[in-house]
């Protein structure tokens, strides 16, 4: 292990490739995304095929709770055990993967691909550790996610972690070296996901990412962009992923001093202050609710509430047959989203139905206006806001912002070993 990188968190990897695959059949989206719309995930099987493909070796949240979970789990860790006793991998041994992202917006976004030691990383609020979430994470989450993770032999991550690099010390100077390192692949992703580039850095440039992620924890760093140097430094908080990474620090702490593999987890690594990276809110659907009954609560529990857009927190309001804003005064808490969070979470609890988290207007306003259904949608909130909040305040609201849309998240294409 790359000693450089000792005090950091965060290291090179063993990485696996597949060898020869058809790359837009083996590259799928997060399983985290469109997990209302199962037309999407059917058009997915429909491309993959036969083919390998990452589809094999992952579970599409829109299926944890499927009645067949179970056999659908031994099926993904049977797949993954067949890819690797048949040759399909290719191992990048002790490597970084330095990842350009074409959006669908036509952005360029610049990402590093490794892995980190879990040991490193806390998901409580407040923590002092240097890889923290930055939302608050629902134990309840855990579980079934730690289903599909316990027994498998390798990881493929859709985590994206972000660094507070204002002056693009780490990974923008690699996009002016691209041309000189390995190129690992150059493909379109499906799904109107744009087109993605992975390289694999030198051992120069390797030595190089080190030496910047140094930079940005020292005493001098945390002075000038918070203005408190005597604070643990915060070098890494979780963009995407959140879920998925508390699931893997789950599954360490089991393993503990038996698989010591799953100590760490691959991740991508991407400036907060990239370009192309944007904050996009995350809306509420609700399923199996009365949208009268639910308004007159809402006023309950925030008295001065009224509908109309006004000042405070304005918070757009759909389902059959209406569309408006709602706005609450005066509010206690920074962000729109924790003041609407506030209120489901006690509605839901006593009065019962379903609530679903969605990148998208167009989709928010389609599923929230069919019968029985209400949907909620919430402004972005600007990135530079978290940092300073996670320093400050611990955690953010659950499902708090997405970085981009669903077609832009991370797809699956690198995997680790775990087991």
């Amino acid at each position: 292990m790359n000693e450089k990188f000792a005090n950091l968190g965060f290291y090179p990897a063993d990485i696996l490739l597949p060898r020869g695959a058809d790359m837009e059949k083996w590259a799928v989206v997060a399983c985290d995304q469109f997990t209302s719309e199962p037309a999407y995930w059917e058009r997915v099987e429909n491309t993959v095929g036969g083919a390998p493909s990452t589809l094999r070796l992952i579970l599409p949240e829109a299926e944890l709770k499927a009645p067949d979970v179970e056999r659908r789990i031994e099926k993904i860790n049977a797949s993954m055990d067949d890819y690797l006793a048949r040759g399909v991998f290719e191992t990048l041994r002790d490597s970084l993967v330095y990842v350009e992202r074409g959006q669908s917006d036509g952005k360029l976004r610049h990402g590093l691909i490794g892995m980190i030691d879990l040991d490193a990383y806390d998901f409580t609020p407040g923590s002092g550790a240097l890889i923290r979430a930055t939302e608050g994470t629902v134990l309840e989450r855990i579980p079934p996610r730690a289903k599909v993770r316990r027994n498998a032999a390798l990881e493929l991550p859709h985590v994206m972690l972000l660094i507070d690099d204002p002056d693009k010390t780490v990974i923008e100077p690699l996009s002016t070296q691209s041309g000189g390192m390995e190129k690992l692949y150059d493909f379109d992703l499906m799904e109107n996901g744009g087109h993605i580039r992975g390289f694999r850095l030198s051992d120069a440039q390797t030595d190089a990412v080190a030496r910047a992620l140094a930079g940005l924890c020292t005493a001098e760093a945390m002075e000038k962009k918070y203005g408190v140097s005597d604070v643990a430094p915060l070098l890494f908080a979780v963009g995407d992923g959140n879920h998925s990474l508390a699931t893997a620090k789950a599954c360490w702490e089991e393993q503990r001093g038996k698989n010591p593999l799953a100590r760490y987890a691959l991740v991508e690594v991407v400036n907060n202050h990239d370009d192309a990276l944007q904050f996009e809110p995350i809306h509420r659907v609700l399923f199996g609710v009365e949208p009268k009954d639910l308004l007159a609560a809402f006023r309950a529990f925030y008295p001065g509430a009224y509908e109309g857009k006004g000042e405070g927190h304005a918070i757009e309001v759909v389902y059959e047959g209406y569309s408006g804003f709602w706005t609450v005064p005066d509010p206690k808490v920074q962000l729109a989203v924790g003041t609407l969070q506030a209120f489901l979470d006690e509605y839901l609890k006593t009065h019962g139905g379903e609530v679903d988290y969605i990148h998208g207007d167009d989709v928010t306003r389609e599923l929230g206006a069919k019968p029985g259904n209400m949907g909620f949608l919430l402004p972005a909130m600007g990135k530079e806001q978290l940092f300073k909040t996670v320093m400050a305040d611990g955690v953010l609201p659950r499902k708090t912002f997405s970085m981009g849309h669903a077609q832009d998240k991370r797809y699956y294409i690198e995997a680790r070993r775990i087991r």
